[in-house]
This record gives structure tokens, sequence and C-alpha cells, in this order.
């Protein structure tokens, strides 16, 4: 019994020390954001929304928030329609290879993001990709795949396919019962892998880099430039904006799936 609760209590205190190693950084960043200095300052002697302007404003880092939003927003569309597609063949068929094509949809989630960056890097430059929409489209699309299909296929895991038997029955056709009886009980899944998609294409920065070029940055490729090059706090703002969307994003796709479970 005793063992029990000091294994616990260690447990407990090493999520603790974890959480703090992650939470503290961020408490220290958010200050600086709002910093009146020239420099990284901390605990900040003034206070001033400078580095938030220069950052809404300056070309180079508006240009670079402008594409990861656009990049994000096109690869939710194209990961969610081809994640969900593969959902169904996987959830719904049963063929030779399939832990194989299963596997395959989780090796962005396992192997290690330097490994898929230089395999990416060295495909995309024999196919002339390196810099351009279509290749920073399709990185993204395999890195956010893994997440819009676990989500959908949980989703399809709990659904009773007597619904649409019965839709069937009565008269309508396969797209019908698609749009009137499947999509509306899996949304939710759906909902969810969009935005886990939306926050890995938004957040993505070792694949950007290596297929990035001088006229397409994205957000993140951005930051790492800044932080390598220059001495400019605007970096803590522009890290700021990310976490926060982030957050949000990640926080909404997990009430979805929360609520989901719950109906």
């Amino acid at each position: 019994m005793k063992t029990g609760r000091g294994l616990r209590a260690v447990l407990i205190t090493f999520g603790v020390l974890t959480g703090a190693w992650l939470v503290v950084p961020t408490l220290v960043v958010i200050p600086i954001s709002f910093s009146g200095e020239n420099s990284f300052a901390f605990p900040p002697s003034s206070w001033s929304l400078r580095h938030y302007t220069t950052f809404f404003t300056e070309p180079s880092w508006l240009t670079s928030l402008l594409v990861s939003l656009q990049l994000a927003l096109l690869v939710t569309a194209v990961a969610t329609v081809l994640g969900t597609t593969a959902a169904f063949a996987l959830a719904r068929r049963t063929f030779a290879g399939k832990g194989i094509v299963e596997g395959l949809f989780m090796a962005p989630l396992i192997v290690p993001g330097i490994v898929v960056a230089v395999a990416m890097y060295a495909a995309f430059l024999g196919w002339g990709l390196i810099g351009t929409p279509i290749g920073f489209i399709a990185a993204h699309t395999v890195l956010a795949l893994p997440f819009v299909t676990v989500n959908v296929t949980a989703s399809l895991a709990g659904f009773d396919r007597v619904l649409e038997r019965a839709s069937a029955t009565l008269g309508a056709s396969p797209w019908t019962t698609f749009r009137s009886v499947t999509f509306p009980l899996i949304r939710p899944g759906v909902l969810a892998g969009a935005l886990f998609a939306f926050v890995t294409s938004f957040d993505e920065v070792v694949v950007s880099l290596f297929i990035q070029s001088p006229t397409l940055q994205t957000l993140p490729v951005r930051m790492f430039t800044s932080v390598t090059n220059e001495v400019d706090p605007t970096i803590a703002a522009a890290s700021t904006v990310v976490l926060v969307v982030s957050t949000i994003l990640l926080g909404l796709a997990t009430i979805t799936r929360r609520n989901h479970h719950a109906a």
C-alpha cells in the first residue's frame, strides 16, 4: 500500500516537473513580446505593443504569416478529403496488405521528422518541387493525413451501419445516404481531424526548412531565421501568436472529440 502511494507521488512529481519544464519558457516569451525594449530583456522594464505592430506590418513577417495561413487552409482541405476517404477504405474494407497501408499512413507520426524531411527533399529535388506551392502542399498534406485518418477512423468505429442500410432501403442513393446520414454522425471526427491538420501545417518547421526557397517561406521558417540570424524581439510576438492560435485550435479539437465520445 505504501509502495503504491510512493510510486504515485513520484509520478505526480515527475508530471509536475515536466509540465513546468514545458510551460516556464512560455511564461518568459509572452512578457518579452510586450516589452518596449529593443533586445531580449526579462523582466521587461517597459511595456509596449511595438513588436506586435512590427509583426503585423513588416513585409517579411506579414508575408510569411499569410503564406502559412493560406498553406494551412489548403492543406486542411486536401488532407481532410483524402484522410476521410482513406479512413473509410481502411475501416470498411479488407484487402491484401491492409496492415502495410495502415503503417504507411501512420509513418509520419512514427518516423523522426529529420528523416522525413531529408527523404522529401531528395524526392522533391528530382521532381522540381523545391520551393513551390505544390511542393509545400504535398509535404504538409503527408504530415497531416494521419491526424485526419485516425480521428475519422475512430468515429467510424462507433458508427452503426444499420442506419445506412435503412436509408438505402428507403430508396436513398449512396451520396444522399452519406450526406444525410453518415456525414452528420462522423462530422465531429472529421472536424477534429481538420483542426489537427491545420495546426500541423501551420506549425511545421523541419520539413519546411528543407523545401523552402528565398521567395517562399512559412512563418515557422521565418521565425527560425530570426532566431539564428537576428536579435529581434519580434520573434517573441510571432511565437505568442503561433502559441495562441495553436492552443485555441487544439482546444477546439479536443472539445469536439470529447463531446462526440460523450454523445
